[in-house]
Parts: structure tokens; sequence; C-alpha cells
């Protein structure tokens, strides 16, 4: 009998402990994020972010360099993780000085680049092609995953801002992202030198010297100058020259009238396209960029506008599961409260200063930060959040949405609410009010998406202590993402 109850007991007790588990498994993996956050950030973070966590564990922590020359830098901002986040997406954010390169190099995740300011020259392979476009504010440009690329900026004066997605769904998770470089020396280290000498030197068909000299040639990092000052190269005389001398130039190398240095020595032999079929190398079938400035807006009226470019307006997102997305909203409007049904949100303030709430599952408010110029963001899929202007400038963000089918985003008020089908006695009832009450509190918001002016949008000073705050205790977060914004150079 003793027996018996022992073991009551102890059933009792290991199902109370399974269901508490169950209960709180939630609240645990949100537990589990902030305390990863925590450790990424810097000790003296830690107090005032503490106090802050609740209101703004949307907000994504502050980039982190992956690759820093005297001629550019790429920084990173890491996804968050859980099992909230139904597809991990980083963000990058490339910097170049006026004519650099981003030398040859391919990754373990694909790439959609944005163009935030100045122009760039994007060569990458496709289809055993090698392709290259040129690229305009406002341009986006998918680079699939394992496609080697090159980024130049040809500018003689404007530095080059690239936003862009990084999608590890493919990668070796050896880390956020896996760079193999095609182009080096020995720094970077091109996956070449890898080999052993005499195994290069009979593929290559050259002297042992000669492999010496190029395979140790490149010091000067991942970006490179490749203005005439900064040891002038093959690199530097390709990408001087004008597109079509430039590929009149490939052109000769391909038929063999090149010199024997271009011969042997040009970055378009390491790729692997020297093939004498003059197709493979132009050919123009890749696709090109879409500019999302270009695109007639999705929604319009006096209070903003959006626009969204998915798999159905832009063919190489069918294949990346991603899409991008561009907001405007007047001073004081808002975006209305909705849900995005289909995907978790990414995004970053272009221009402007406003207010992001957004509320987890069991009704309660999860963020309300205040978020201005270079501010990083996340909404999880299926959150309700609203987007709200300050109420002296213009709001614009731009980010990426983890679908490339149409989001659909469902409304929960304005003149396109979900809740005017549901205008029924049960709507009444689960809100305990009349169906008369009820109609007329459905009807009383006559716009629809882009709301007017709310009381809800913050004035100008509650941002104004904030940004003399982080001035002095520097960036949690990406900032100035502008025209002025230089990412770590002086």
């Amino acid at each position: 009998m003793g027996k018996g109850v022992s073991f009551l007991l102890l059933a009792l007790v290991l199902c109370y402990g399974v269901t508490a588990t169950m209960g709180y498994r939630g609240e645990k993996q949100w537990r589990k994020e902030r305390e990863r956050r925590e450790e990424e950030m810097e000790p003296e973070e830690e107090e005032q972010e503490e106090s802050e966590s609740r209101k703004s564990w949307f907000l994504m922590p502050k980039s982190r360099p992956v690759m820093t020359t005297d001629a550019g830098e790429m920084r990173m901002v890491r996804s968050p993780g859980g099992r909230i986040v139904d597809k991990p997406l980083h963000m990058g954010f490339i910097t170049m000085k006026p004519q650099s390169l981003f030398i040859p190099q391919y990754l373990d995740s694909s790439l959609i680049l944005f163009v935030r300011t100045g122009e760039a020259r994007v060569g990458c392979i496709y289809k055993d092609e090698m392709v290259e476009r040129r690229l305009k504010i406002g341009d986006v440009y998918h680079i699939p995953a394992g496609s080697t690329f090159y980024i130049l900026n040809p500018g003689e004066g404007q530095r080059l801002h690239i936003i862009c997605s990084i999608d590890p769904s493919e990668s070796l998770n050896l880390d956020t992202f896996q760079s193999f470089f095609i182009g080096g020396g020995t720094h970077p280290t091109s996956v070449l030198a890898g080999f052993g000498p005499e195994t290069l030197s009979t593929a290559f068909n050259v002297s042992m010297s000669k492999l010496e000299e190029i395979m140790r040639g490149q010091q000067e990092g991942p970006i490179v100058h490749v203005t005439k000052s900064h040891a002038p190269s093959i690199w530097t005389k390709l990408s001087q020259l004008q597109e079509q001398d430039r590929l009149k130039q490939v052109k000769r190398m391909v038929q063999g009238e090149a010199d024997e240095e271009e011969k042997e020595w040009s970055w378009w032999k390491l790729f692997g396209i020297f093939s004498g079929n003059e197709r493979r190398i132009f050919g123009d079938k890749a696709p090109d960029s879409y500019n999302i400035y270009k695109r007639k807006a999705d929604f319009k009226n006096d209070y903003g506008w959006s626009v969204a470019v998915d798999g159905s307006v832009y063919k190489p997102f069918k294949h990346s599961g991603t899409g991008v997305y561009l907001v405007n909203l007047t001073a004081g409007s808002m975006m209305a409260p909705h849900v995005n049904p289909r995907a978790t949100e990414y995004g970053i303030v272009l221009r402007g200063t406003g207010r992001i709430q957004i509320v987890y599952p069991n009704g309660t408010l999860a963020m309300d930060a205040r978020v201005r110029e270079g501010d990083v963001f996340w909404v999880p899929r299926y959150f309700a959040f609203c987007q709200i202007a300050s109420r002296s400038s213009p709001f614009e963000f731009f980010g990426f949405t983890t679908t490339s089918d149409k989001n659909r985003p469902q409304f929960l008020v304005g003149a396109n609410s979900l809740l005017h089908p549901f205008n029924t006695p049960e709507l009444a009832a689960a809100f305990g009010v009349t169906e008369e009450r009820m109609r007329r509190f459905i009807n009383a918001q006559k716009e629809a998406v882009i709301l007017p002016s709310a009381s809800a949008a913050p004035p100008d000073e509650d941002l104004k202590g904030r940004e003399e705050k982080s001035e002095d205790e520097g960036p949690k977060v990406i900032r100035n993402f502008g025209d002025q914004m230089i990412m770590g150079f002086d």
C-alpha cells in the first residue's frame, strides 16, 4: 500500500513537471534569445539594455565588422534565432570608397543587394556565363549562393553604400556566412592557394616563379583600391576601362590576342571561363536588376505609400525565397496595425524618425521603440505591429521579407480591416457590445492601410535626448545610413 501511494505521488510530480515545462517553453525560448543578445553586447551596454530589453527587443543589435580594409568595409547584423524565426536572415552593409573593388569570391549564402547611394558594377557568373550589371540608387539584385561575383565602385568622388540580405539557408553553418575568395594573395588567401605549387603550376601551365608572384601579390584585403596610385595591376587596368572597352579587352584575352602577362594572369582566367567561347563570356541572358523606386506604388494615399517586390515581379526572387519592400509615411501618419501571415520582416530606417509598436500573441505590448535613421528592426511572422512617423518629417524604411510570394498583410484597423467581413453578431458578442455599437466602432475610420496624423506620433524632442545619449555611448545599431554614412571611416 505504501509503495502504491509513493508511486502515485511520484507520477503526479512528474505530470506536474511536464505540464510546467510545456507551459513555460515559450517563455524560456524568449529568455534564451535575450541571453544570446546580452552575450553579444559590450559590458557597458548591459546595464542600460536590461532596463530597456522589453521595449526594444525587436531592435537588432549593433553591426559587427566582418571585412575591413583601407578601401572599404562590410558590416553585418546577425539574424535573431529561435523557433519564432521562420527563416534566419542576416543583414549586411557594404561601404566602398571611390574606385574600389570587392574582389571576386563566392559565398555559401545568397545575397540580395540594394543600392542605397552611389553606383556599382556587379559582375557574376550566371549559368557558366560572365555577366556584368550596372546598378544605381534603388536597384535590387540577386546573387545566388555559390555564384562567383565581384562589386566595383567606379565613381571618382562618391562612396558606394549597399544594404544586403544574407540568406544562410544553404550555408555550411561554419559561421554566419563563409567567403571563398577566387582572387587573393597573402590577404585574403585565395582558395587556389590550398593546392600544391606543382599542381597549380601544371594546371595554369606557368613557371613556379610566376606562380609565386601571383599567389603572393595581393595584401590589401577583400576590398582593394583600383586607382593608379595604388599598385596598378590588371585589376586596375580593367576597372578603369569603359564598359565596351573592358569587354573588348576580355575578348582579346579570350581570342588569344592579349600580351603574355594578360594571358597568364587575367583574373577572368582564374574564374575558369577561359574557354575560347565568346558567347559564354558575353552572353546576356542573365536577369537584370530591378529598381524599386521606379515601381508604381502598391498602395498610395495622401498619407504615404508602400511598394513590395516579390517573385511575381522580379523572377530571381522566386528562387531566393525572399522579397523586399519600401514604405514612406508622411509626417505624423501611421501604417495601420497589421499582421504578416506569411513572412518575418526585417527592416532598416532610411530616413526620418518614428515609432514601432509590436504586440505579443497574448495581447501584451512586446516593443514600443522610437527609431531613427539607421536603426535595424525585425517583426516575427504572425505578430501584430504598426509604424508611426514623427510629427515633423517623413518616415521611410526599407527591408526584406522571408517569402517570395505575395505577402498579403492582414490589416486589423481601417477601411480595409479584416474586422469588416466579421461585422456579425458573433464579433459583437466577442467584444461584449451591441451590434450597432460594434458597427459604428469599425466604420469610424474611413482611411485604409496608411492612416492620418496620429496622436501617438512621437515629437522630435522624444528622440533628441536619445540621439545625444547615443553619441556619448556609441551606437547600438547602425546609424545614419544615408548620404553622410561613412561606416567606420574618417
